[in-house]
């Protein structure tokens, strides 16, 4: 399975993590916002490069399946994997613990974590801050190329959010790199909570294939995502669990993947054993 690809989507899916946490304005704000103050508060907090609070350090268990499918949609390769997931002073590390419901031994989860600590190296660091880096993603040259409308205000675990939508502008603006064409064909909506304007829920889809140097080196037919966050004991959010699913065309070769992932027994450093 091509590691590619995965890490392209994460790429996106990073930029609407980051526009999500800065599409409401500060808890003083009165009442939903417009389009209008949505625009502006986002460029606002980005210009700003506010960080995130402090969480201290903590650690999770993260499981996810990997599907890799055929033409027809059937099942090709199936892979499960558990991650151990840690979190120190702003920085991720992993540790598998299992792969296919096989505990891994200490020298086969070195192995296993190198690898994919090296797929991430590729894509742009295998270690990662936990917060999200919101100087990376939100500029406005992005917050250009989509219309925002605040749908209206929901209860998400027993949390009121904002439920605000997201679409490419029409006629949508010019192409300069290979992401401009991706952004100008996603649209979504997100949940931002209420008290502490984090990201609750997000989905977002492709609305059409993109292609990559007319289409001789590949093409994306098809992304979706979406995502569920947490709000843990003291004030950390944790992103509990997301679906994903894309296909598309590396030169001659096909990849169909679809992805799950749940996060669950949160605990502080301090606190776990």
């Amino acid at each position: 399975m091509n590691s590619a690809w995965p890490g392209f989507v994460s790429t996106i899916v990073a930029f609407l993590l980051a526009s999500g946490r800065s599409l409401v304005s500060s808890a003083e704000s009165a009442g939903p916002l417009t389009a209008d103050e949505v625009i502006q508060q986002m460029l606002a907090r980005s210009q700003q490069g506010e960080k995130g609070p402090e969480t201290g350090d903590y650690t999770y268990t993260r499981f996810t399946i990997t599907e890799e499918l055929d033409a027809s949609g059937k099942v090709k390769e199936r892979k499960e994997k558990a991650h151990q997931v840690y979190c120190r002073q702003g920085v991720t590390s992993e540790k598998v613990l299992t792969v296919n419901g096989r505990p891994q031994t200490e020298g086969e989860s070195r192995k296993t974590s190198h690898q994919e600590g090296e797929s991430r190296e590729n894509e742009g660091g295998s270690k990662r801050r936990h917060t999200d880096n919101q100087e990376n993603y939100l500029t406005p040259d992005i917050v250009e190329r989509f219309n925002f409308n605040l749908v209206g205000e929901q209860i998400l675990n027993g949390r009121p959010s904002y439920q605000i939508a997201f679409a490419p502008k029409q006629p949508p603006l010019p192409a300069h790199h290979t992401m401009d064409r991706v952004l100008n064909r996603l649209s979504g909506t997100v949940w931002v909570d209420a008290e502490e304007f984090e990201i609750a829920k997000a989905e977002f889809s492709l609305g059409s294939e993109v292609q990559f140097l007319a289409g001789v080196i590949g093409c994306l037919k098809k992304l979706s995502f979406m995502m569920t966050r947490t709000r843990m004991e003291g004030g950390f959010w944790l992103n509990t669990s997301s679906v994903a699913e894309f296909e598309g065309r590396k030169l001659f070769s096909s990849i169909r993947v679809k992805t799950h992932s749940q996060c669950s027994d949160f605990h502080p450093l301090r606190l776990a054993g």
